[in-house]
């Protein structure tokens, strides 16, 4: 069983910044969607093993980073510039196959971890 634990989420003013953190227990091409309040997940972010090869959303470009420590099987988003609209439970989500932008070709995914962008 593959356990993806999340950390970091939290309240932060818009232009602010945050750092999500993921241990994963094992080695998956990783990655980050997001679901706001009565919309659908969206894809954030993912990262490719080991090499590191990283995708994004088109909303998130330019502002948000993917990376992974692969002696620590952990991947991390940092997430700067944040604005309202970023305000969202952020999932933290693993494969087995290749990089993917829907959320039904992720196996595993974690408990989620709120992030919350204020004016």
């Amino acid at each position: 069983q593959v356990e993806l634990v999340e950390s970091g989420g939290g309240l932060v003013q818009a232009g602010g910044s945050l750092r999500l953190s993921c241990a994963a227990s094992g080695r998956f091409g990783m990655g980050w969607f997001r679901q706001a309040p009565g919309k659908e997940r969206e894809f954030v972010a993912y990262v490719s093993r080991p090499g590191g090869t990283t995708y994004y959303g088109d909303s998130v470009k330019g502002r948000f980073t993917i990376s992974r420590d692969n002696a620590k099987n952990t991947v991390y988003l940092q997430m700067n510039s944040l604005k309202a609209e970023d305000t969202a439970v952020y999932y933290c989500v693993a494969t087995g196959g290749k990089y993917a932008t829907s959320p039904r070709d992720y196996e595993y995914w974690g408990q989620g971890t709120q992030v919350t962008v204020s004016l």
